[in-house]
């Protein structure tokens, strides 16, 4: 059976279980011939050579090329993991995709590629996508014996990014859950695409507990795009999140990561929080960004080159831990709470177990 990322706060450590069939894989040194779709790349070393998710990476085929990315579709065992650690509040997620094209320089996702024998940089270059996602959501929901348990899509990668309107994993697995009842589902996003599914996601919350964290770190475009550079703008995900409030669907933000120096000035935590009420949202929640050694090159080697001045001050909290000081994480998390009761916003939804037909409750953790 598959074991879930183990999340701190959607932004911690993530660790597959290199047995799962449900890995993404590799991509090739030499591109597949478009006009044989059979034909595989060829990986680095013989696949032969390799085992576990590496091995299913350097045997995926090569479905399309574009935007800069190579997308490569995935044999997977099963769309919905379980998680097994104390550290999250849900046991099952669903990550339709590996690798994100969003390419967001401090994603603690990155080091997941390290498994299939990447560069933890080609994150958002290999794309892999879960072959037949709707098949095995189909399958997964009747034979996992889920019990009214939380399924949290998009707990690693972006279950909208661009690669979706090509292939379309994170729509085909929700149009199998709102053929359910009972169920207990969350997506986090920060892509506007999510609206394209306003209808579909209102058929599943007429049947089950549905919510819809949208991420955000900054309303600063300039900084938005350059902390996350493919990811949409921070005022498409404002209407987006406007988009669903309108349409009753449960929605609210996560500030998430929170970086020092970079987004964490009170004015902008502010400003965040107030448009974000603006837009309907129900919650606020927020906390700080948490480096694991291959997120922490990329971050790192970011900063050289785009916040030079702030490379010692990171390296003194980070060079020998994935946290940042205690004592600002404390004063972070009091920044939020001030916030959320000065705007009237609830902290992240509880996990609820919803009765058959019932939406979930709007309840404090």
């Amino acid at each position: 059976m598959a074991t879930c990322p183990t999340v701190r706060d959607l932004h911690g450590a993530f660790e597959p279980n290199t047995a799962d069939g449900d890995s993404p894989s590799l991509f090739s040194t030499v591109p597949p011939h478009r006009d044989d779709p059979r034909q595989v790349p060829s990986p680095p070393e013989p696949a032969a050579r390799r085992v576990g998710i590496a091995r299913l990476a350097a045997l995926s085929p090569q479905a399309d090329a574009k935007r800069g990315a190579e997308y490569f579709l995935l044999p997977a065992q099963s769309i919905l993991n379980r998680c097994d650690s104390e550290r999250v509040p849900f046991p099952w997620t669903v990550n339709p995709y590996r690798g994100c094209e969003f390419g967001c320089h401090y994603c603690f996702a990155r080091y997941t590629h390290e498994f299939m024998e990447l560069d933890g940089s080609e994150f958002e270059s290999k794309i892999f996508v879960k072959r037949d996602a709707g098949g095995l959501a189909a399958r997964d929901l009747l034979s996992k014996g889920l019990r009214g348990e939380h399924i949290a899509i998009g707990a690693a990668t972006d279950p909208y990014q661009p690669a979706e309107k090509e292939f379309g994993a994170t729509r085909a697995v929700l149009e199998e859950m709102a053929r359910r009842r009972g169920l207990s589902v969350s997506i986090t996003t920060k892509s506007n695409l999510i609206v394209r599914d306003i209808e579909l996601l209102k058929r599943i919350a007429e049947r089950s507990s549905l919510r819809v964290n949208m991420t955000i770190t900054t309303l600063r475009m300039g900084l938005a795009r350059l902390l996350e550079p493919r990811a949409p703008r921070p005022d498409l995900r404002i209407a987006a999140l406007r988009a669903l409030r309108d349409a009753g669907i449960e929605a609210g933000v996560l500030a998430m990561p929170i970086l020092p120096w970079l987004t964490d000035r009170p004015d902008d935590l502010d400003a965040l929080a107030r448009a974000v009420k603006e837009a309907g949202a129900l919650w606020f929640a927020g906390n700080v960004l948490y480096l694991m050694p291959t997120p922490r090159r990329q971050f790192f080697a970011f900063l050289e080159k785009k916040f030079p001045r702030l490379v010692r001050r990171y390296a003194e909290w980070y060079a020998r831990t994935g946290n940042a000081p205690e004592s600002y994480s404390r004063e972070i998390g009091r920044r939020v709470a001030e916030l959320r009761d000065k705007y009237g916003l609830a902290a992240r939804l509880p996990i609820s177990q919803p009765a058959e037909g019932q939406a979930s409750q709007l309840r404090l953790f």
